[in-house]
């Protein structure tokens, strides 16, 4: 595995790391990889969910949305 340094993180973000840490039961390391490995993963499911709507949609006509922002304003 391999290592990751962090530099010129601001004393507030360390301890904010330090006390959710301790919230969870693990160490401050042990907390940065998981929230690492959380942003990284819902990341991936995002672009994975939004090709499926991407296939979904396809083909179908679609109204731009400043034509839809347009017509509710005129509705007023």
């Amino acid at each position: 595995m391999g290592n990751l340094l962090v530099r010129n993180v601001d004393d507030e973000l360390i301890d904010r790391l330090k006390a959710k840490a301790e919230t969870h039961g693990r160490s401050t390391e042990a907390e940065h990889r998981e929230i690492l490995r959380h942003a990284l993963d819902r990341e991936a499911r995002f672009d994975e969910l939004a090709a499926q709507m991407r296939s979904l949609l396809a083909g179908r006509r679609h109204t731009p949305s400043e034509a839809l922002l347009r017509e509710m304003r005129d509705e007023r």
